[in-house]
């Protein structure tokens, strides 16, 4: 696929987003470069010469110029949908200062429900590991922790030790705009982590291993990318032919704990979504009560 766009629009990172952190499909992806691009090529035409340079107002004004064509509204609905996910990464990656779709709005589309694993895909899928290796005791780790916490894959590969409290056991995690929640940590990456620090970690960590947690076989810090091929290896060992990414391991754990009766409050407090219309009633769930659900509701708690 040809993304030839200027690179003061980071396109090419914005590809690598959408396919390792959101685990989208190569044709989704193609459909939102087009949507990004057509986009792009628009802003470009009145002197913009970098994402930070565009308001909200150009953004209404290239969605009513979508209208003015003809277009449905699912098609319209459609390309927000990527030119936010745009924004979002450039904001989120701090190569802007603002998110200028934060506040516009458009004719809402049904959402494509994401892929989930079953409770009994997810366990076989995090029990492939060869346990017997010192890679597999990481890996099997790094699943567990992945599905016990709902991390988003980038805060997975920079989770740090000091960040891990076992004695709580609680797990502080960096998110989006660097927000910060606690997740409970269940008893089985409890265990799996604690066996990787203990008896891995130490012959992998390097000088660029910092405090970490997981680490490559060179002793730095796991790359996304790293992460997915990883992922990708046992989900073909594990025989699943769910679409999975690592993103589905976050959305498998929040929808096995729904399914499990669990609050969606307090499943939205442990993804760290912050959502501006409702973030007020997710901030004051007392830990205790978070904990509390995770370790009645979670299958591996």
């Amino acid at each position: 696929m040809d993304y030839s766009m200027p690179d003061q629009f980071s396109i090419t990172g914005f590809v690598t987003y959408l396919d390792v952190e959101e685990g989208l499909s190569p044709n989704t992806i193609e459909a939102y470069m087009h949507d990004v691009g057509r986009y792009v090529t628009y802003i470009s035409t009145f002197g913009i010469t970098s994402p930070a340079q565009v308001t909200k107002d150009r953004i209404v004004e290239y969605i009513e110029e979508l209208r003015k064509l003809g277009l449905a509204v699912n098609s319209v609905s459609r390309n927000f949908s990527a030119i936010r996910s745009y924004h979002r990464f450039l904001y989120h990656e701090s190569r802007t200062q603002s998110d200028p779709t934060e506040t516009v709005e458009v004719a809402a589309l049904r959402r494509k429900l994401p892929d989930v694993l079953s409770i009994e895909e997810a366990i076989r899928l995090i029990e492939s590991p060869d346990t017997s290796t010192p890679l597999g005791i990481r890996d099997r780790a790094m699943l567990e922790f992945a599905y016990a916490s709902g991390t988003r894959v980038t805060e997975l590969v920079t989770m740090t030790i000091q960040n891990i409290s076992f004695d709580e056991n609680l797990v502080r995690i960096t998110g989006k705009g660097s927000k910060q929640r606690l997740v409970p940590l269940g008893s089985a990456a409890k265990t799996r982590v604690r066996e990787y620090l203990n008896g891995v970690r130490p012959q992998l960590a390097g000088n660029t291993s910092r405090d970490v947690l997981f680490l490559n076989v060179r002793g730095g810090p796991l790359s996304r990318m790293g992460f997915w091929k990883i992922l990708r290896k046992y989900v073909i060992k594990a025989g699943i032919t769910t679409h999975t990414s690592p993103h589905t391991l976050r959305h498998s754990f929040a929808t096995h704990l729904l399914e499990g009766g669990a609050d969606i409050r307090v499943i939205q407090e442990l993804l760290g979504h912050s959502n501006i219309a409702t973030t007020e009633i997710y901030t004051h769930i007392d830990r205790e009560y978070l904990k509390e659900v995770h370790r009645t509701f979670h299958p591996r708690a």
